[in-house]
């Protein structure tokens, strides 16, 4: 297991704004995260909702309350209780939106799988990785970032870590939203590559 104190220096970390910190916890809980939000999302509903949209947002959430000190999260039990939570009320907010009025899923027949590859957190297992397990992916993800050159994806990248759907990089980049689709896509391409080429 992670050291105990090491979630408290972690937070202090996120607290003063590191950017690494971030991607720190977020390499660390998304993959069980998208798992959390797989299991809550129903066969009609993940045909409209991105498990991986779930999770950024989910994360947006964390970030901003924590910057903005409204966290007090000292253990790794505690951190992991709260991300579970935050990303099972952002899974019911989905459902309701989605099954309001002329919305409603339920009546909707079922479709094609959609064109949504696998997700970066969908990559490891839907489990908390080991530590040497959590400290790999954490390479590969600095090993993602030095492998990019286009500003361009590396800022979609940086965005996502963050927390960030796609429609909203495409509002913070002001790129159309099927743009920084494709550049996620690109990423996910490189982050299959990466991890094929290191089994």
């Amino acid at each position: 297991m992670f050291p105990h104190n090491s979630c408290a220096l972690l937070m202090g970390r996120l607290r003063d704004g590191e950017d690494a910190a971030a991607r720190e916890v977020f390499v660390r809980f998304a993959a069980r995260l998208a798992g959390v939000a797989r299991c809550h999302l129903d066969a009609r509903l993940a045909v409209k909702v991105d498990p991986e949209d779930v999770v950024q947002s989910a994360y947006k959430s964390f970030f901003i309350r924590q910057r903005d000190g409204e966290l007090d999260v000292g253990t790794w039990d505690g951190l992991w209780g709260l991300l579970t939570m935050i990303t099972l009320r952002k899974c019911a907010d989905r459902a309701a939106y989605y099954r309001a009025g002329k919305r409603d899923v339920s009546r909707e027949t079922a479709g094609g799988s959609g064109d949504s590859g696998p997700a970066v957190a969908e990559l490891a297992l839907d489990r908390e990785p080991l530590p040497d397990e959590a400290a790999a992916l954490a390479e590969t993800v600095d090993v993602l970032f030095r492998t990019i050159n286009d500003p361009d994806e590396r800022s979609v990248l940086e965005l996502s870590l963050q927390g960030h759907t796609a429609t909203e990089i495409s509002a913070l980049l002001g790129r159309a939203e099927r743009s920084v689709r494709r550049l996620r896509e690109h990423i996910r391409k490189r982050l299959e590559r990466l991890r094929a080429g290191a089994e």
